[in-house]
């Protein structure tokens, strides 16, 4: 995994300990799930507007906040980076039509 990837996935559990007054994130878990799912809807359509906009600038950034917001989340949800990367490994090889194939009804 990439190194910036794992140190903030390390900051992120850390931070589930930490007061929700003094730590953004520690508040974001202290909120609950609704919290931080509202935070990456917020974050998705601001990396949306960026992209129409073609402000690739402002792309970057605003999927830096998706990301860093979606790891938040993972975090929460007791997973990790590692098995998003895991499950994007998984997939080479295949083509988009036979990955959606192979996946399972929900």
């Amino acid at each position: 995994m990439n190194d910036t990837l794992e140190k903030l996935s390390e900051i992120l559990e850390a931070r589930k300990q930490a007061d929700p007054a003094s730590s953004y994130v520690a508040g974001l878990y202290d909120e609950g799930l609704d919290a931080i799912l509202k935070k990456i809807g917020e974050e998705a359509t601001e990396t949306v507007i960026a992209a129409k906009d073609e402000n690739l600038p402002q792309v970057i950034y605003e999927t830096a906040d998706l990301w860093f917001h979606s790891m938040v989340m993972l975090a929460h949800l007791g997973a990790s980076p590692k098995d998003v990367l895991a499950e994007l490994e998984r997939r080479f090889g295949l083509s988009g039509i036979e990955e959606k194939a192979r996946r399972k009804p929900r």
